[in-house]
């Protein structure tokens, strides 16, 4: 049977992050995708315009609506936006045992709009993040997180410890905001750091790169991939996905999300399209 994913995250209207940026990555890796929708965005690629939470009780329902009928082999958080949703989604987690939580502690979009607010991060740490499988910050996320500046290898270490105390069974720390040609990611389980470097790929089309590899690693682990190689596999997928990123609108372009699928097919990635 198919496996299925569920995003709880917030929508992004011009497509290139959010749950928009999440069912394209789960249709990429051939999972069955579903959404918990915590908040609106009016949003393209020079920034945030405007945003509506929805509801507390309304992300619960959504929740409730796919986990009794479909079910969940696997999940991911997103925007979760303040204490009242973030209570929410952790008693939904909770009550209905989702397995495989893959947390982004998502906080400020690319273009620098917050994205949860500050008395909310406390609550994160304190209920979701006990939850997750693995939690996947950058390091400005870590930095706040864990209270350590996160912009080297051995702060980044040191920095998973501190995130890994509060709960987490894994820490992926993603280094793309190191400097330098090269960046690694780091994966921690409470023993040792795994480190996956990557030479940088040179375009500022990165919109949505977070909330597409968190959906690519909750993917993976509902397709019965141990952490290890589902990391591993995620890099090579995020390298094809920017290395052949769209120049769509005047900012922040995003990520081609099904750049695997169309080079299979022989086609270009960038051009598209398909001859029915």
């Amino acid at each position: 049977m198919i496996k299925r994913v569920l995003s709880i995250a917030g929508s992004d209207s011009g497509g290139g992050a959010g749950i928009q940026a999440d069912l394209k990555t789960f249709c990429a890796f051939g999972v069955f995708g579903m959404t918990a929708i915590t908040a609106v965005t009016a949003q393209n690629t020079q920034g945030v315009m405007a945003i509506e939470n929805l509801k507390p009780e309304m992300v619960y329902q959504q929740i409730k609506a796919v986990c009794s009928d479909i079910g969940v082999d696997a999940a991911k958080t997103g925007m979760l936006s303040n204490t009242d949703i973030i209570n929410e989604v952790a008693r939904s987690l909770q009550e209905f045992s989702i397995p495989n939580l893959v947390v982004d502690p998502v906080m400020v979009s690319k273009s620098g709009n917050i994205l949860l607010q500050p008395d909310a991060v406390s609550t994160l740490k304190e209920k979701i993040f006990p939850l997750a499988k693995v939690i996947t910050p950058n390091l400005d996320e870590a930095s706040i997180l864990s209270g350590i500046r996160a912009t080297s290898l051995r702060e980044m270490r040191r920095a998973a410890r501190i995130l890994f105390e509060m709960g987490p069974k894994y820490v992926l720390l993603k280094g793309g905001h190191l400097t330098g040609k090269s960046l690694i990611d780091l994966l921690y389980d409470g023993k040792k750091g795994i480190e996956f470097p990557v030479e940088r790929i040179g375009t500022k089309n990165t919109h949505g790169t977070g909330c597409t590899y968190s959906a690519a690693l909750a993917s993976l682990l509902a397709l019965g991939y141990d952490m290890h190689p589902a990391v591993a596999i995620v890099r090579k997928y995020m390298n094809l996905v920017i290395t052949y990123s769209l120049s769509l609108g005047k900012g922040f372009g995003p990520t081609n999300h099904l750049a695997p699928i169309f080079l299979k097919c022989g086609l270009n990635p960038q051009d598209g399209g398909w001859n029915w």
